[in-house]
């Protein structure tokens, strides 16, 4: 997918700009993607928020079942999406609402419906990418 390039340094402002990382499809399981991912943010310093429907903590951390669910005063940065392709574009209309700062779509997730509503707001978005793989290189320099 070529043509979904994110602009030069976003990767690097998402990581430098953000302290609040809404985690939905977090895992409980310490085996998954996406608990590994969280734990690896959550240990940098990034206050993670799991969004889970089916759990009530993971990582020590209350959980939501929904982005919507999330009180409002809370400020959130990055969406970091861990579900599946045909799940994202509402995930990303919820993100458009709560107007969050970033958009991220983790390793195989591709979608061109979210991109183009990510786009379309103006919110900067990653797709098909991986916060833990990407996030060695820029936290703490």
């Amino acid at each position: 997918m070529s043509h979904h390039i994110s602009e030069a340094g976003l990767i690097e402002k998402i990581f430098h700009k953000s302290k609040t990382i809404a985690v939905v499809g977090l895992s409980p399981n310490a085996a998954r993607p996406s608990y590994g991912v969280a734990r690896f943010l959550q240990n940098a310093g990034y206050r993670i928020i799991p969004v889970n429907p089916t759990e009530a903590e993971i990582l020590g951390k209350k959980c939501y079942p929904s982005l919507s669910s999330i009180p409002d005063d809370i400020k959130i940065d990055v969406v970091d999406i861990f579900r599946r392709p045909e799940f994202v574009p509402d995930i990303v209309r919820k993100a458009i609402q709560r107007g969050v700062s970033f958009i991220w779509l983790q390793d195989g997730v591709i979608s061109e419906e979210a991109w183009d509503l990510a786009v379309k707001a103006q919110i900067p978005i990653v797709m098909d990418d991986c916060m833990y793989r990407q996030g060695i290189h820029y936290i703490n320099k």
